[in-house]
């Protein structure tokens, strides 16, 4: 299909590896003539593909001799994909890294392989996300980079863990000073996400968030970045005493929106959130947040799999003019304009 050669293949007929199988994990039998084949639901897509068990590495390399960051797995290579949503995609492949309840079959659980095969001395693995494009993401397997932490972790434990997400309980949520009052009985969750890029809230109380962590911008300026424009705290209070605060150079909306008033003719100029509408869910219900790119920015957070908990700590950000010289080992893709964004323009 068009989306999948838009990207980088791979190559099965090259790999000495990778082995045929069928749905139920055994090899595709000489004389077949017929591949099992999933279709699964991403997103809004969909992807259609067939079964391997393939060595998988997180660096390249020559496969002579056993190596460290190797695991054997179970893989679905993609035959077609639709064209929404990903012919506007740029990678090339999802690694899950789930609680093992959430793979079909635990040899497709890359982590929880790699714990077992590779006899991990901490079964852990940390994620660090860059605010600036010059300085590169990580992902560290095997423990967490202490490089990056400001301050000591603080660990929650995995609410449900039998549901296979990074899922925590919230003791409550209270935005700009104001407790919601959808998560007192306290059977609200928060899940950690490193594939969402906003904040996500239920939808039903995502216009009341919306409302309280609005500012006006005095002196209506012609151009503003609203991360900038001080704003309210957003709070997330999870098991163990342990907070995540996330503020206004978090959650806001980079361009500003600029309101007209066709009867007075007057303009107010507002710096908005970003917020994810949730929908309630069959399996996390109504009442569930998601920690995306914005809380996983300011924390450093540490996935700890064997004992089901995340560690959250205030990540170190480097100086991006200590990285101006060293040739980038990362791609960047969709970067907005350097300079400040034009608000939007709003008439009422």
């Amino acid at each position: 299909s068009p989306a999948c050669t838009r990207h980088r293949q791979f190559y099965r007929n090259m790999s000495d590896s990778a082995i045929d199988l069928d749905h139920d994990g055994n090899p595709v039998k000489k004389n077949a003539t017929r591949r099992d084949q999933v279709n699964i639901a991403f997103g809004t897509g969909e992807v259609t593909g067939e079964f391997v068990r393939e060595t998988v590495c997180l660096t390249p390399g020559a496969m002579e001799t056993p190596r460290k960051d190797c695991t054997e797995l179970r893989v679905i290579l993609a035959s077609e994909m639709t064209k929404e949503p990903f012919m506007t995609f740029e990678f090339d492949g999802v690694l899950g890294l789930g609680l093992a309840s959430l793979a079909v079959d635990p040899e497709f659980s890359f982590f929880g392989q790699m714990s077992k095969m590779n006899g991990l001395t901490e079964q852990t693995f940390g994620y660090f996300l860059s605010r600036s494009d010059k300085v590169p993401s990580e992902i560290s397997f095997g423990g967490h980079d202490k490089r990056r932490l400001a301050s000591d972790l603080q660990w929650v434990p995995v609410h449900k863990p039998e549901l296979g997400y990074w899922q925590l309980k919230l003791v409550g949520v209270i935005v700009a000073g104001e407790r919601l009052p959808l998560c007192e009985e306290g059977d609200c969750v928060a899940i950690a996400d490193t594939g969402t890029s906003l904040l996500g809230a239920p939808r039903a109380v995502t216009q009341r968030m919306h409302w309280l962590l609005a500012r006006k911008v005095p002196e209506n300026p012609a151009e503003i970045d609203c991360r900038t424009f001080p704003g309210p705290e957003l709070i997330f209070e999870l098991e163990a005493g342990v907070n995540v605060t996330i503020g206004a150079e978090d959650y806001s909306r980079a361009t500003g929106m600029r309101v007209l008033n066709n009867k007075t003719n007057t303009s107010q100029l507002i710096c908005r959130a970003s917020l994810l509408p949730v929908d309630d869910g069959e399996v996390l219900g109504p009442k569930a947040f998601i920690l995306g790119e914005p809380a996983l920015r300011k924390y450093y957070t540490a996935y700890d799999w064997k004992r089901q908990r995340i560690g959250f700590g205030l990540s170190i950000q480097p100086n991006p003019e200590e990285y101006e010289d060293i040739e980038p080992q990362h791609s960047i893709y969709g970067a907005p304009p350097s300079g400040p964004p034009v608000p939007t323009e709003v008439m009422v």
